[in-house]
This record gives structure tokens, sequence and C-alpha cells, in this order.
């Protein structure tokens, strides 16, 4: 364990060379939001492949850059695409960048991604504020030896999702008379869809949308002590009794269709964001 907070320490120590301002807020963005970095003024732009023990992205719509800049009144770090389980990485190779973004000086984390919609009243195209989440993807990255310099053994998850930071996030989507919409995440491991059983027993556990990525992330953050807030935008409905055909080119279609709505409120909540 030691070898990964030194892994942890050589990734930040790289990227600390070329930025010159300490990252406030991290940003992740999910599939087909990855748009929203464009928003960043003095953007300095670090492929993924450039930093030490970085995994690389392997999906349509996550294009693998760290962009560090200024969003509205913040310096922010944001991951121009993710990890997945799926795609053969370790659930802490999955997590390894909010590791390396709390060495930076983050204290505050913005995740996004794109799910379907299992709830009746949900829409293709809704964006929906992850209120909390259910991790379903068979492992934990926490799973191993701990690292006392990272987090407690057993970290608390009474509030995965900041609080103060959703009523935030609320907030600012009435001022702008964006249609928000609040429910509970479920992280699978994918690369599948679910069938219409899995989809079924998800619902009735109380999830109100499926996807296959945050958990670990979110897990990740409130283990080393970065407040969270997570949207949603969804791109389908996934409800088992009326599944259709789904593929991942549709998804990101969707999550471009909702690019504005989705700027303008996360540009809100970074600038009313208090770190």
């Amino acid at each position: 364990m030691d070898q990964l907070l030194a892994k942890i320490d050589e990734a930040a120590a790289y990227i600390r060379s070329k930025i010159a301002a300490v990252p406030q807020v991290g940003l992740i963005l999910g599939s087909g939001l990855g748009v929203m970095a464009d928003e960043v003024q003095d953007p300095i732009v670090i492929p993924y492949g450039d930093i030490p023990h970085f995994p690389v992205s392997t999906v349509e719509g996550h294009s693998g850059e760290l962009v560090v800049g200024r969003l509205e009144n913040k310096t922010v770090l944001v991951m121009k695409g993710r990890f997945h389980y799926y795609e053969g990485y370790t659930m802490k190779e999955v997590v390894f960048p909010v590791y390396v973004m709390k060495r930076l000086g983050i204290d505050a984390l913005l995740v996004t991604n794109a799910a379907g919609g299992m709830k009746r009243g949900f829409a293709a195209g809704d964006l929906m504020l992850i209120t909390d989440h259910i991790n379903y993807t068979g492992s934990n990255p926490l799973i191993g030896a701990n690292i006392p310099e990272l987090g407690p053994r057993f970290p608390d998850m009474s509030s995965a999702y900041d609080k103060e930071f959703r009523a935030l996030a609320a907030s600012k989507a009435e001022e702008l008379g964006i249609k928000l919409q609040q429910g509970v995440y479920v992280s699978i491991s994918g690369p599948t869809y679910c069938t219409p059983a899995e989809l079924k027993m998800l619902a009735s556990w109380g999830a109100d949308a499926v996807g296959m990525s945050t958990a670990p992330e979110v897990i990740a953050a409130n283990y080393c002590g970065v407040r969270t807030v997570g949207l949603t935008c969804i791109t389908d409905m996934a409800i088992g009794e009326e599944l259709e055909p789904l593929t991942h080119e549709q998804v990101v279609r969707v999550a471009a269709e909702a690019r504005p709505r989705f700027i303008a409120l996360v540009k809100a909540t970074v600038n009313g964001m208090n770190v």
C-alpha cells in the first residue's frame, strides 16, 4: 500500500509541475458530457497518458484529458473522461484520480454521469440530482489494507452526497428554471445493460437511475474527506416492464442534447460552492 501512496504522490507532483494555482474543485465528466471542459478559462490540458500511473480512457465519449483552469470563480481540475471497472481496471485504478485530486488540494468534487431512468415520471434528457447511491458493482475500492494517510479503515457514508451542496444545486436549478429530478443512483459493473428482471430488482431496492460509474469515485472521495455532489443526465428509460433496446451511441446523443442545461447548472453550482 505504500507503493500506491508513492504512485499517487508521483502523479500529483507531475500535475503540480504543470499548473500554477491550487485546484479547489474537481469535476469528473461522464459519457457525452466532456464538452463541459470547454467552459474552463485559461485551460492547461494534460493528456492522461502523460501522467505517471494514470489509466487511459477507452470508451467513446471519454476523451482522456485533465483540464485545469478557472470556472466561474474557482480553480478547477476537470477529468474529461473517467475510468470504469468494466474496462478491466481494478477498483483502485478506477478511483486513483480521486486520490490524486485530493493530494493536489481539492476540497469539493462534482461527479456527473449518464444513466438510465428507472422511475416513472422521469424522461430521457432529464437532469437528476443524486441523493444517495447503491454500490452494486460487486466490489469496493477500499478493499485491501488501509492507507491511514488517505482515510480511515471504516469511512462513514451516511451523507455520501453533501447535503449543503445538494441544496445548492437544487436552488440553482430553480433559479435557472431547469427541471431537476432527484433520486438514488445504482452503480452496476457493466458493460452489459440490464435485463428487465435486473431492472425490476434494482427498482424494488429503491434505485431511480442506473449506470456503470460514480459510486466507486464517491466512496473514495468520502474516504479521503472530499465533499461530493452528483448530477446525472437521464439518457434513456430503463423500466423493466417497458424495456427497449439501447446503444451507447443513443446515450451519447441524448447527453449532447441536454448539454446547455447541464453546463448552466454545473457552472452555477461550482460558483456557489463555499470552498
